[in-house]
């Protein structure tokens, strides 16, 4: 029989009520349609890099950030370009958990092995969204064949 302090069974159970989460979440942000009072926003892809960073250092999350992108677009709120810069900066946003997870660590700034795998991960993704910010139209044209 399995108990409920079982950490198997935790994992379990936190792994399914974080998906109903996001399912429930994306289900909340199809249904919220064009937002006319944020188009100036939702419609600039560097305006939603930025917006995307900012609100993915504040919920810890870029499943959470994604899912809400996924969602806008596919309530036609948000345009594929301004998704794609979204997706960069939630990617780059999510690195602020490596460093929180450092200082905890580390009694304060990282140090070591902890601070050279968070500026190889904040690098590496910055990077990525450096290369590819300016080519969100192109990608969006491309990705928009399929």
């Amino acid at each position: 029989m399995m108990e409920f302090n079982n950490p198997i069974f935790q994992t379990l159970l936190g792994l399914v009520i974080f998906y109903i989460g996001l399912k429930m979440f994306s289900g909340g942000m199809k249904s919220m349609g064009h937002l006319e009072q944020l188009e100036w926003f939702l419609g600039n892809p560097y305006w939603m890099f930025l917006g995307s960073i900012v609100c993915t250092l504040l919920w810890q999350s870029s499943s959470l950030s994604t899912t809400a992108i996924i969602g806008l677009v596919a309530s036609g709120a948000l345009p594929l370009p301004s998704a794609i810069a979204a997706v960069l900066g939630a990617n780059i946003g999510t690195t602020g958990t490596i460093w929180i997870a450092g200082i905890l660590v580390s009694d304060g700034i990282p140090t070591g092995i902890t601070r050279q795998i968070a500026i190889i991960h904040t690098g590496v993704n910055s990077l990525m969204a450096i290369c590819l910010l300016p080519l969100v139209q192109h990608i969006s044209k491309f990705v928009s064949k399929f």
